[in-house]
C-alpha cells in the first residue's frame, strides 16, 4: 500500500462532509474524491476539501484504497457491495444495512476479498465508553436512555434504527452473550414511525437491559446505568462522565460494607476522528476493527426484533380499539 492511503467519501450530506473533513486533516491519507448524486453538493464539499467531485461512485474503481459510505441506509447494501467488489476497504455508517441478510452479504464479500469492513457505531470510540468497558465484567442489569429533540431527518426509519441502535450496540458489546428475548412498546408522535420506544432485552447470561429512546423530547440525555455483583456504574455519555461505586474495605455500619466511589470525567474528544483513524490503522495493519461487520449485523438483528415486538404490540392496540 502506498505511503499515503487514497480514500473517498460516498454520500456527503452533513455527516458525510464531516468524514471528509477528518480524512482531509490526516497527514497519511490522500482524500481523492467525494461522491454525491447531488452535483452541486458534491462540488461544494470537494471545493472546500480540495479534492475531486464525483456523482457516480463506480468511478472510484482503481482510484482509491478505502472509503466511508455515508449514503442513506436503504442504499448501504447495493453501494457497499459494489465498493467491496472493487477491492475498496469500507467504513459504513450505522446501521450497516436494513436487514440481516444484506449485512451478511457485505460481511461475506469483505472476507472473500480480504478487505476491512468497519461499522460506524460512533459511541464505541468515546472516552466515556472506554472507561465504562474497562470496568464492566459481569453485568446483571443495564438501563440506557437516549433522548433528543425532534430533527427532520432519518424519519424513514423508526427511532430504534435512528437512535436506539447506538445503545443496542454498546450493550451487546458489554454483555457479550446471545440475545434471547425482546419486548417493546412505542408510539409514533410526529412521524409515520415510532418516535419513542421502550424495550426490554434478555440475554443468555441472565443479564437484562431496559432501553428508552425518544426523538420527540424537550431535553437531551445519553446515559447508561450498569449493575453487577461488585459495582454500580453510571455513565453520562453526553457530558463524558463515569461514576463507579464498589464495595470497599471495612464497614460503614455493622454488616454494611464501605462503598468506594470513583468519578471520571473526560475532556471533549473527537470520536469521529478516533473512529476514522482506527479504520485507517486497521486497513494498514490488517487488524480486526473494534466494530466489525458481525457486530453491526448483530445490532441490526436486535433492532429488527425490537421492531417486530413493536408491531405485535401495535396490533394488539388496534384490536382493542385503543388506536
Amino acid at each position: 500500500m502506498p505511503e499515503k492511503m487514497r480514500v473517498a467519501v460516498v454520500g456527503v450530506g452533513h455527516f458525510g462532509s464531516l468524514h471528509g473533513q477528518k480524512y482531509a486533516a490526516m497527514a497519511d491519507v490522500d482524500l481523492v474524491a467525494v461522491v454525491d448524486r447531488d452535483q452541486a453538493r458534491s462540488q461544494e464539499v470537494a471545493t472546500a476539501l480540495g479534492c475531486r467531485a464525483l456523482q457516480d461512485y463506480r468511478r472510484l474503481a482503481g482510484q482509491v484504497d478505502a472509503a466511508s459510505l455515508t449514503v442513506p441506509t436503504s442504499l448501504h447494501h447495493q453501494v457497499g457491495r459494489e465498493l467491496l467488489e472493487m477491492g475498496i476497504h469500507l467504513l459504513v455508517e450505522k446501521p450497516i444495512t436494513e436487514t440481516v441478510e444484506s449485512a451478511e452479504t457485505l460481511i461475506a464479500t469483505a472476507k472473500a476479498r480480504g478487505l476491512t469492513l468497519q461499522v460506524g457505531h460512533l459511541e464505541r470510540f468515546s472516552p466515556a465508553y472506554f472507561a465504562l468497558a474497562e470496568r464492566v465484567n459481569k453485568p446483571l442489569f443495564i438501563e440506557a436512555n437516549r433522548i433528543a429533540a425532534f430533527r427532520p431527518r432519518a424519519t424513514d426509519v423508526n427511532v430504534v434504527l435512528d437512535l436506539m441502535i447506538h445503545d443496542i450496540d454498546l450493550i451487546m458489546a458489554l454483555v457479550r452473550a446471545p440475545l434471547i428475548s425482546v419486548d417493546a412498546v412505542g408510539a409514533a408522535v410526529v412521524s409515520e414511525m415510532e418516535d419513542i420506544v421502550s424495550a426490554r432485552l434478555g440475554f443468555a447470561s441472565g443479564c437484562a437491559a431496559n432501553l428508552t429512546a425518544s426523538r420527540v423530547s424537550l431535553k437531551t440525555e445519553r446515559s447508561m446505568r450498569i449493575f453487577q455483583p461488585d459495582a454500580y456504574l453510571v455513565a453520562d455519555l453526553a457530558n463524558r462522565k463515569v461514576t463507579s461505586r464498589r464495595k470497599g474495605d471495612g464497614e460503614m455500619f455493622p454488616g454494611i460494607p464501605n462503598i468506594e466511589t470513583e468519578e471520571f470525567s473526560f475532556e471533549e474528544a473527537d470520536a469521529l476522528a478516533t473512529e476514522i483513524s482506527a479504520f485507517i490503522n486497521c486497513v494498514r495493519r490488517r487488524e480486526t476493527p473494534a466494530v466489525t461487520g458481525e457486530a453491526g449485523r448483530d445490532a441490526v438483528e436486535a433492532a429488527l426484533k425490537i421492531t417486530a415486538s413493536l408491531q405485535a404490540h401495535r396490533h394488539l392496540l388496534e384490536q382493542s380499539g385503543l388506536i
